[in-house]
């Protein structure tokens, strides 16, 4: 059987079943608690869930500690997944340099499949949402998102050897990412309201039996692996992994040593600050004054859409007139502008044109991963983006038990602090990019760094 090169597509069906689950699952939790806190079925209809919005009504503050709960309860089951998915990724990713991309794919997928099989069960029988926890630490045993991001960008660094192919391509991918969650978020009300919970989450698991199949049978990997290669122990697997990742700064000059750090420290808190803040806007939305419902909720992911395609726009052309660097600027400033204005909207209008300021907001993460990938050695992709998949899984997961803790302890008295918190964040990767920018490093001492690859890091050039 003939077999392709092409990833895409499984990023493509990974994420549109992802991102369908993934605001239905958070719908299905505030449903849940607030029946429990109610102990009376959800109230929607075609124009807004229902939502109290006098002040000193008992209901209103029943509906602000459903508020709390829910995002207590979202942050709870994110720690729960976090640390097994945090090692699984580390040492997946970090090997596919010498065992193959292809399981760093096809094990969330399978773990994903798991966890909405396990949606399945617990909607249709309403068994406890205490049950949900149990599925978050499996699927973490299967890598999650981290393990799946990691791999399929170790993948299209395998593949590209222009560099400033390098670069279009991993935003490509980011473009999937975006466009491919808002359609799943647009669709995922009319899923619910269509088909309820129950029969979403069996949709959702049949996309990812048909990303197992083309994964495993008509994906060919990047790396040659051999098959009669020796099975090694769990102890001298991790002892590979670990020197890989050890001899990448251990090797390397120390200018590159420090680029590196500083690319990582960068991504990472950038990283923080959008997840973060993105993560908020299903439960502010679902909030009064705005009491928007799942289609409502759709329109507003699906609004992301355009960010993302704008995004990728804006790293394709201004990669051709401006550094790497400039254009993670003006993607930093363009996330600030769009969270100040997010945390004052107060009408479905004025939340809809949150986007707006937003319209670049992505280009700094497909950036940051090129300039990173830039600067290693082909054999060194995998332990870079191992370190990446980490600091996604910790910086996420750190992100949303902030955020929500912050979110829960002020949302009675100014829900949009949130999202003035994470725009002033931002103020660090800016920080450490004007230092990168006014210190010593330019091309030539770049170029040094990695001699096999001199035209790969012009692009850094600051």
């Amino acid at each position: 059987m003939r077999r392709v090169l092409c990833v895409e597509p499984v990023i493509f069906i990974y994420m549109f079943a992802s991102s369908l689950t993934s605001p239905l699952a958070q719908q299905f939790i505030y449903r849940r608690l607030w029946e429990d806190e109610y102990n009376s079925t959800f109230v929607s209809d075609s124009n807004a869930t229902y939502c109290e919005q006098n002040k000193s009504s008992p209901t209103y503050i029943k509906q602000k500690k459903v508020q709390e709960k829910a995002s207590v309860f979202n942050m709870q089951l994110d720690l729960t997944g976090a640390v097994p998915s945090l090692i699984v990724a580390f040492v997946i990713v970090a090997n596919g340099d010498r065992q193959g991309r292809k399981r760093s794919l096809v094990l969330p997928s399978v773990g994903a499949l798991i966890a909405n099989i396990c949606l399945t069960v617990i909607s249709y029988f309403s068994l406890s949402l205490s049950v949900l926890f149990a599925v978050a630490f499996i699927t973490g045993l299967f890598g999650s998102m981290a393990t799946f991001l990691g791999g399929g960008f170790a993948f299209i660094a395998d593949v590209c050897h222009d560099e400033k192919q390098k670069t279009t391509r991993i935003a490509v991918v980011d473009l999937i990412f975006g466009v491919v969650s808002g359609l799943a978020g647009l669709s995922s009300g009319y899923f619910l309201r269509g088909i309820g919970f129950t029969w979403t989450f069996v949709t959702a698991s049949l996309l990812h039996v048909i990303n197992i199949i083309y994964i495993i049978f008509f994906l060919e990997d990047t790396v040659g692996v051999s098959e009669h290669q020796v099975p090694v122990s769990c102890k001298e697997l991790l002892r590979e992994t670990f020197s890989g990742v050890y001899m990448l700064f251990k090797t390397a000059p120390y200018k590159k040593r420090v680029l590196i750090t500083v690319l990582l420290f960068t991504f990472m808190t950038y990283l923080f600050t959008m997840v973060g803040g993105s993560s908020l806007f299903t439960l502010y939305e679902l909030d009064e004054p705005l009491c928007w419902n799942e289609v409502y909720i759709g329109y507003g992911a699906a609004a992301f859409t355009s960010v993302s395609l704008t995004s990728f726009l804006g790293v394709y052309l201004f990669s051709k007139c401006l550094k790497d660097i400039y254009i993670v600027f003006i993607g930093i400033f363009s996330y600030i502008g769009g969270m100040i204005m997010a945390a004052f909207a107060k009408t479905t209008l004025l939340m809809f044109l949150v986007r707006v300021p937003s319209l670049l907001c992505f280009m700094p993460i497909p950036v940051l991963r090129s300039m990173m990938s830039k600067v290693v050695l082909p054999g060194e992709q995998g332990a870079v983006f191992a370190c990446i998949a980490c600091l996604e899984v910790v910086t996420g997961t750190i992100a949303l038990s902030v955020f929500n803790v912050l979110y829960a302890a002020t949302v009675a008295w100014f829900s949009g602090f949130s999202f003035l918190f994470s725009a002033g964040l931002c103020l660090i990767p800016l920080a450490v990019l004007c230092w990168l920018l006014c210190t010593s490093w330019n091309g030539e001492d770049l170029a040094l760094l990695v001699p096999e690859e001199v035209s790969s890091i012009e692009s850094v050039d600051s």
